[in-house]
């Protein structure tokens, strides 16, 4: 069996993170140093590299709270990321080697939110096995609502409808990098009234992050008479790409804002793209389904993945030493 070799990250694994990222067949721009590291102030880092020998064959995105670690809290999705050829029994043995690493070190659990498998460029399951092994719990499972853009897509009769009337309503949708009216005119003001929220990213945070990375992340605004009233900021990814924000002025409910918007990104923007990704609407640790949220995204022709996230104590390390048979 070959020997790895773990070690936590440290600035002088910057570029060779990133470079590995670049490779990997279930990584996206969200593992690259620069996005993880914004809000470094937030969270202890305590991500992983794994070597074999001088070969660095698998990275973990990752922090610590005390004695459990997360992979990662401040992204929306992570996990082991790791490279094409790599094997199902090497991921098993990556997995236990991390495992053994944490325990030894203090780490009583770790917590790992999956990759949804519409990011992966190849099947990377993997370590869902591993994780099995583990008798890992699953502790959270949100629904995303997921188009399948290579497929044929049954549009509601409302929404049809919908965008009938958004046509004669003099729409125009702007592809912008100024993300200052989205933000304080129409997201602000919709999540601290209807969630008493405030968006993840603050407004510096989501315009240093654009600059960073300004072909992933895009901002389009909907205006009516050269006043915004509507919304979405897109991350986009190799296969995916990924509403992370989406809102509108609830007053304008006429104006079909929201459908000129979306019948926009699906059937012309990002008609090429592999998978359009509307997210989740889940509260409560997924306990809890807004169902209306749902139908909305559903009616555009969205379906549903699940995205998992498990438990696992780091003392079952021995338990994926035992599965060859």
């Amino acid at each position: 069996m070959k020997k790895h070799i773990i070690k936590q990250y440290e600035s002088k694994y910057f570029d060779e993170w990133n470079a590995f990222i670049s490779k990997a067949k279930n990584a996206s721009f969200l593992f690259h140093r620069n996005f993880m590291e914004y809000h470094s102030d937030r969270f202890q880092d305590y991500s992983l590299l794994i070597f074999e020998e001088e070969k660095l064959i698998a990275v973990l995105p990752a922090n610590r709270v005390g004695t459990t670690v997360y992979s990662h809290q401040g992204l929306t999705y992570g996990g082991l990321v790791y490279e094409e050829q790599t094997k199902l029994a090497s991921v098993i043995a990556i997995f236990s080697a991390i495992l053994l690493f944490l325990d030894q070190n203090g780490i009583e659990k770790m917590h790992i939110k999956t990759v949804p498998s519409i990011y992966h460029t190849k099947p990377s399951e993997e370590i869902q096995y591993a994780l099995f092994l583990a008798d890992a719990k699953l502790a959270r499972r949100d629904t995303l609502s997921v188009i399948d853009l290579l497929q044929e897509n049954t549009v509601a009769k409302g929404r049809k409808s919908s965008l009938k009337k958004a046509t004669q309503n003099d729409l125009v949708i702007k592809e912008e990098s100024d993300f200052e009216q989205f933000w304080n005119k129409i997201l602000i003001p919709n999540l601290s009234e209807r969630h008493n929220a405030k968006p993840v990213h603050t407004l510096e945070e989501i315009t240093h992050l654009n600059e960073l990375f300004p072909g992933n992340i895009i901002q389009f605004n909907v205006y009516h008479n050269d006043v915004i009233v509507a919304g979405a900021t897109v991350f986009e990814s190799t296969t995916v790409t990924h509403c992370q924000y989406i809102s509108k002025f609830e007053t304008n409910q006429t104006l079909s804002s929201l459908d000129f918007l979306f019948n926009f990104l699906v059937h012309k923007r990002f008609a090429k793209k592999r998978f359009f990704d509307f997210g989740s609407s889940n509260e409560n640790q997924g306990k809890k389904l807004n169902e209306g949220l749902t139908y909305w995204k559903e009616s555009f022709g969205a379906s549903t993945i699940v995205h998992d996230f498990y438990e696992v104590e780091t003392a079952n390390y021995y338990k994926l030493d035992q599965a060859a048979i």
